[in-house]
């Protein structure tokens, strides 16, 4: 069905006697082996089997890889940003080629269904389209600020940066922060995440084949101590990272103590709220994309909620509310375990499925109604994590699973009488990445969206993803977000620069047909109707 092949790198496992698929290190546009000679297994999430080996590296490989980033920079900063600019078309081109391939990868790796993972490609690339763009986006301004003085600013690049990305989109978030960085003149060293490497190994190629220098673009594949190495060293300028809010916390604050810019993006427990008024079919449809698509393993899908009606069975002036639920059970009971078009895949590893349970398990102890339970899906399946979507309806929302990220595939369902009590809970939570709210009314909208504590909202739309422009982060102040600005769009442009500002006066030429007339290059003390400019620093003491 998708005929093209995967282009990865296989060699003969002597220790047992198999192919399998290797994931160096990628410095100085090279595959290099770690010093430490050790690999991890990486496997598939649809079957448990092993589909590769991935480098574990320590502080002389990330050495290294900014020693490479730190070289290539003088000469990649020089080019203007129309060259980079250039070359980062090339690669945009290249992956459109090679969607099909990058998609399958994806699919195998993370378990994404076939057009989720076409998704996280074209998301990622329209990030790479936003970077082409940065030439008309990048500009200074200039002004002459006093009379014979001209003040002008430029963004110049901050040198090596560094990126941490997680294993939920391959593809899409590493286009977050690299395309950008690369275009405003830095040099990246991106650490993949360990469970999903195959993709960005392929995508490494397509660097090369895009026409990237050598040094410009740099992989360091391994653990916890390789990100620590990569933070931590003096040449590195900048670093981003996107996953957990606990660890989100400790890598901004260890780049604090560093006095190093940083922008981590954290978990989340996005909320959705539905009116009585809402479009049952079109809700119930969105709702289930949300919580279920991608197996709920993304920081903006929906993981509660709220339906409101005036009592407890939110049917007080319709029974809209129960219908809803009733639908949006059905369409999720109606999805099929596998990775083709329409179907849910599986969770990412045994961690992750067994933390999935524990909540599910505990809300049923506590007393919640599990109206949907996919725990069944796992018999059903040879191998792999497989969860199906599962949906519970609690009686408090305080219990645990409506608090707390679960990031899998459920739904937790609480009925509220009013308004007031829905946007009470949604500010209650400590997370602020996305909200939305089921409606028909536009003044019902305004009424929620000017009240939600998140960043990323929607109406009618329960994944609110800004696309570019529009720039993605959550809401400072939470859970969801840890340093500085947002991670694409003008927030990426902002981060991955600084601003140089340059005042300029040149003594005025004093040739008689310059100083006739009334625009004189002379100093100039008085402005319009006599005022004095007491601003004005020109000469002065």
């Amino acid at each position: 069905k998708h005929s093209r092949a995967i282009h990865v790198m296989q060699i003969r496992d002597p220790k047992r006697g198999k192919m399998t698929t290797i994931c160096d290190n990628f410095i100085d546009n090279a595959f290099t082996p770690p010093t430490t000679e050790s690999y991890l297994t990486v496997t598939a999430p649809t079957t448990g089997k092993e589909i590769g080996q991935v480098a574990m590296s320590d502080g002389k490989d990330v050495q290294t890889a900014v020693a490479s980033a730190s070289l290539a920079f003088e000469n990649w900063s020089s080019q203007t940003i129309k060259t980079r600019a250039g070359i980062m078309m090339k690669f945009h081109s290249l992956v459109q080629q090679h969607a099909d391939e990058l998609a399958k990868l994806i699919v195998l790796e993370n378990g994404k269904n076939y057009t989720e993972a076409l998704a996280d490609v074209a998301k990622g690339n329209e990030t790479v389209e936003y970077a082409c763009s940065l030439p008309q986006l990048a500009q200074g301004k200039i002004m002459e600020v006093s009379r014979g003085v001209m003040c002008q600013d430029r963004r110049d690049p901050l040198g090596v940066v560094a990126c941490i990305v997680p294993f939920n989109f391959p593809f899409m978030v590493p286009m977050w922060t690299t395309p950008i960085a690369l275009v405003m003149g830095n040099c990246v060293v991106l650490k993949p995440s360990e469970k999903v490497p195959l993709t960005m190994r392929r995508v490494a190629e397509l660097m090369i084949e895009a026409g990237f220098p050598p040094g410009v673009f740099n992989m360091v594949n391994g653990g916890v101590d390789s990100v620590n190495e990569i933070i931590d060293h003096p040449d590195v300028k900048a670093v981003t990272f996107v996953g957990s809010s606990p660890v989100a916390d400790i890598v901004a604050t260890r780049c604090r103590n560093l006095n190093k810019r940083c922008t981590a993006l954290g978990g989340a427990k996005n909320h959705l709220i539905a009116l009585p008024d809402c479009e049952l079919e079109s809700a119930a449809r969105d709702i289930v994309v949300s919580f279920a698509g991608c197996a709920g393993q993304r920081c903006m899908a929906a993981s509660v909620l709220l339906l409101v009606g005036g009592d407890g069975d939110c049917d007080s002036s319709s029974n809209n509310g129960q219908l809803l639920l009733s639908k949006v059970v059905e369409m999720a009971a109606a999805l099929k375990p596998g990775t083709e078009p329409g179907q849910m895949g599986p969770v990412i590893d045994a961690n992750s499925k067994r933390k999935i349970l524990s909540y599910i398990n505990s809300s049923e102890e506590s007393g919640a109604e599990v109206l949907l339970d996919g725990r069944g899906w796992q018999k059903e399946q040879s191998g792999g994590e497989w969860i199906g979507p599962t949906i519970i309806k609690h009686k408090s929302s305080g219990d645990k699973a409506v608090k707390e990220e679960i990031f899998g595939p459920v739904l937790s369902v609480v009925l509220v009488k009013t308004w007031q009590e829905a946007i009470a809970i949604e500010n209650s939570n400590p997370f602020g990445n996305a909200a939305c709210i089921y409606t028909s009314s536009g003044s019902h909208a305004n009424w929620f969206t000017s009240r939600f504590r998140a960043s990323m909202l929607g109406v009618n739309i329960g994944i609110p993803v800004p696309r570019e422009p529009f720039s993605f982060g959550g809401l400072y102040g939470t859970k969801s977000k840890y340093g500085d600005m947002d991670i694409t769009g003008d927030g990426a442009m902002e981060f991955f620069s600084n601003r140089i500002k340059v005042s300029s006066r040149w003594p005025a030429p004093q040739a008689p047909e310059y100083t006739t007339g009334q625009r004189s290059g002379a100093v100039v003390m008085n402005g319009v109707n006599g005022t004095t400019d007491h601003a004005n620093f020109n000469g002065r003491i």
